[in-house]
């Protein structure tokens, strides 16, 4: 009801095309088979990952790769390879343009900047403490199925979890997105555990800095346990690390996300003070309205 907010975004658009301007600045200065030989290693480098994952039984993965992707025409290849590669075991992915192209099923859950344009837009701390549950109410009201997935980090995940709704439990799953995600998982194990639910029943998204490696240990960990699955992000789609000289071509961090919602700024304090955002003085309030405490620092895995 009423107007919709002015939020402020970062350059969403220049960000997205900002890690493809450095790399066809670095293959720009590649002679044609230079080229062709970048590329097959590429190929060969993720093809082998694809192998690795089709040893793990009843695995569940999709291409989330879209913002730190090598370039638009690598993620299709990529998701190609995955299509081809793992078969039933690709779920689809982010990037709708391709799972359109490529008839697959457009996936992936809500986001970071609806809790915090809602907590940006309350008036009081009151407000503020209920904002990430205020916006999955309007999203409970909106979806259901698969789409009722809770991404609990924005502003820690322990906190939220103990302050939520019975309802919540009721849905589908939830996504782990920061910090260590195998003390996440535990976190959302034991919280549906004390509300009734059956963890079996409930699906898990790891989203987090993965690789091959880790997504085989974390299936093994919770394989059972719960529904798990996975949103293979940079290292899917831009993994050209010791391919060129000075690793030039290697992932870098990008982040995109609202930064102001009529005037006032957005924060974001994750489960790992390594990928908070916002005003220090904000930051500081945030931490005390949510009751964040110290929390571990863990190396942002582009």
């Amino acid at each position: 009801e009423g107007p919709w907010p002015e939020v402020m975004m970062w350059e969403i658009p220049a960000l997205a095309v900002l890690m493809e301007l450095r790399s066809r600045a670095v293959l720009r200065h590649m002679g044609r088979f230079e080229l062709q030989v970048l590329y097959a290693r590429a190929m060969t480098k993720l093809w082998e990952k694809i192998e690795r994952l089709q040893s793990t039984q009843d695995l569940r993965i999709a291409d989330f790769g879209t913002r730190r992707r090598h370039s638009f025409l690598w993620q299709d290849w990529c998701v190609q390879a995955m299509q081809e590669g793992l078969g039933r075991a690709f779920a689809g992915t982010s990037n709708c343009l391709i799972a359109k192209n490529r008839d697959l099923e457009a996936i992936g859950t809500n986001a970071h900047e609806l809790p915090m344009v809602y907590a940006a837009l309350a008036e009081t701390d009151e407000g503020l403490a209920r904002a990430p549950y205020d916006v999955l109410s309007d999203w409970h009201e909106e979806h259901s199925g698969n789409l009722r997935i809770i991404l609990p980090d924005t502003y820690g995940t322990e906190g939220f979890l103990k302050r939520a709704p019975d309802w919540l439990a009721g849905w589908t799953g939830i996504r782990i997105d920061s910090g260590d995600p195998a003390k996440g998982a535990e976190t959302a194990i034991r919280w549906w555990q004390s509300r009734g639910e059956d963890p079996r029943e409930k699906l898990v998204i790891f989203s987090d800095g993965l690789d091959v490696d880790r997504i085989a240990e974390l299936h093994a960990q919770f394989s059972g346990r719960v529904r798990v699955s996975f949103g293979w992000g940079t290292l899917l789609t831009n993994d050209f690390r010791g391919l060129v000289a000075d690793d030039a071509l290697a992932p870098f961090s990008l982040v995109c996300k609202a930064i102001a919602a009529n005037g006032r700024p957005t924060v974001k304090l994750s489960d790992n003070p390594e990928k908070a955002m916002g005003p220090e003085a904000e930051i500081a309030r945030y931490k005390r309205v949510f009751g964040v405490g110290e929390q571990e620092r863990v190396e942002v895995v582009v």
